[in-house]
């Protein structure tokens, strides 16, 4: 097992995933505001198997999709990080950056600080040379979330996975290189000061 990456920025702890994270996650994933431009909600089942795949990435690679901590509350309010998509997607083999937050914590910059977080993760600790991230085209405020880290786009995509004529089958994808982030100033989008590092637990 891979030692875990674990982080924080000014307001969030993102970290592996507790058996106490499953409910308040099955509640997110079964609110259809929140699961607006997915397929359909999730089951209990599915919630719970989705985490335990994100679970596992973190135990066998250190890294993956961390659970997301507000840290004044101590309160998980859902998962940010990076992943290996299905290798039938036209960018891949790549590693994205994704998000998903309760409803309860939208509108307050959550999402873009802890991606900015994970960002230093790959660019920094991994020295990954890109991240890309994709999301159906309807879904505006993620896309804006992309900007946001300063990605940039790069065309449409139809997504395997979704049924050929669902209006959530087209994607966009957005890419950030290693260069532009680094060029951008790490200082600026580390989502933490300087002084609050990276921090890794043994396995």
């Amino acid at each position: 097992m891979a030692g875990c990456i674990e982080l924080d920025t000014d307001r969030l702890h993102l970290r592996q995933w507790r058996g106490t994270d499953r409910e308040p996650f099955a509640q997110l994933n079964a609110d259809p505001r929140v699961m607006e431009f997915f397929p359909e909600p999730l089951s209990r089942a599915e919630s719970d198997a989705v985490a335990d795949r994100c679970a596992q990435g973190i135990e066998e690679r250190g890294w993956g999709f961390w659970v997301v901590e507000e840290r004044a509350s101590g309160s998980p309010i859902g998962f940010t990080g990076l992943s290996v998509p299905r290798p039938d997607l036209p960018c891949s083999p790549c590693v994205e950056i994704g998000w998903r937050l309760a409803r309860a914590y939208w509108g307050r910059g959550y999402a873009t600080e802890a991606a900015r977080g994970a960002l230093r993760v790959g660019f920094e600790r991994l020295a990954l040379s890109e991240i890309v991230a994709f999301t159906a085209v309807p879904n505006l405020p993620s896309e804006a979330v992309m900007k946001r880290l300063g990605m940039v786009a790069d065309g449409t995509f139809e997504h395997p996975a979704i049924a050929v004529g669902h209006p959530l089958r087209l994607h966009k994808l957005y890419r950030l290189t290693r260069e532009a982030w680094l060029a951008q100033g790490a200082e600026s989008q580390s989502g933490a000061p300087k002084k609050a590092p990276l921090t890794k637990t043994t396995p």
